[in-house]
């Protein structure tokens, strides 16, 4: 299956890469669109990287973009311990190394568990926050299915071999092959005479209680769901109950837990239209 155009008019607008140290650790970001417009910092799950983001940030014109590799993913360092505290502050130091203001956040899975820490412990350094399929449970899809496996982390002797080995956590359905092929090669890095993946197989920490963080927000926020995501229409009511003034859900339709491999552009219209309403920074202009 051919990329369509919208695909490769996306990744060819590249992102600038860039580094900033962090309590310590180098933390990899890449960039997006003009200085000076509100700033968007976009949060991968777990196991994953910033490059999940390739074919949807250039797609958020009216801001600035970032996504970062939170330590231990993708290109940055790796830590001796990992928890959401440490990884929130590095959303917060990227943001400000971009002089991005007070961004709005967007997280995946994990990473919108990261994005509700930094607007809980950090409310004057964000505008908003969102999360896309973050489920109400005590520890990440991602961790349970590594620690399942209980296996440690293969190497493959070819590039191609590994790309065809790449799966999601959890798995789904459908899987766009350009997206799959590009995001895979990213994930990878040369190690010896082979190829293994680039997250720090030591990189779970304490579990997130969303139960906890959510009646603390004071931020806007909303919620992506998924239709064959990890986040049912009950789950959505309860996590909205917990929130003061209510949680607005965005419903997507037909999308696994990974929309950004199945549903893209409705997640792109999702985001574009929440932040064409949300106010002060974290609202277009």
């Amino acid at each position: 299956m051919s990329a369509p155009a919208w695909f490769e008019a996306a990744l060819a607008d590249a992102p600038e890469h860039r580094d900033v140290e962090v309590e310590g650790t180098p933390v990899h970001y890449r960039v997006w669109g003009e200085p000076g417009r509100p700033g968007l910092v976009l949060v991968h799950g777990g196991a994953a990287h910033s490059g999940w983001w390739d074919h949807v940030a250039p797609q958020l014109h009216s801001h600035r973009v970032v996504a970062l590799d939170l330590s231990g993913h993708g290109d940055s360092g790796r830590r001796p311990s990992y928890d959401m505290d440490t990884w929130a502050r590095e959303v917060v130091a990227v943001a400000a190394a971009e002089d991005l203001g007070a961004p709005v956040v967007i997280g995946h899975s994990m990473g919108g568990w990261v994005a509700l820490t930094v607007g809980v412990a950090h409310p004057g350094a964000v505008a908003a926050v969102a999360v896309i399929d973050s489920p109400l449970v005590s520890r990440p899809p991602e961790e349970e299915r590594l620690r399942q496996r209980r296996r440690p982390t293969r190497t493959y002797a070819t590039l191609e071999e590994a790309v065809e080995r790449f799966r999601t956590l959890p798995p789904q359905d459908v899987l766009l092959p350009y997206v799959r092929e590009h995001v895979a090669r990213g994930s990878l890095r040369r190690e010896g005479e082979g190829w293994t993946w680039k997250f720090d197989p030591r990189l779970w920490g304490p579990p997130a209680l969303l139960a906890e963080l959510l009646p603390r927000l004071t931020c806007p926020a909303a919620l992506f769901r998924c239709e064959k995501g990890l986040v049912s229409r009950e789950m959505a009511e309860e996590m909205a109950s917990l929130v003061t003034g209510g949680l607005p859900v965005v419903d997507l339709p037909d999308a696994g837990h990974h929309p950004v491999f199945d549903r893209p552009l409705a997640l792109v219209t999702g985001i574009r239209t929440l932040l064409a309403f949300w106010p002060g920074d974290g609202g277009a202009r």
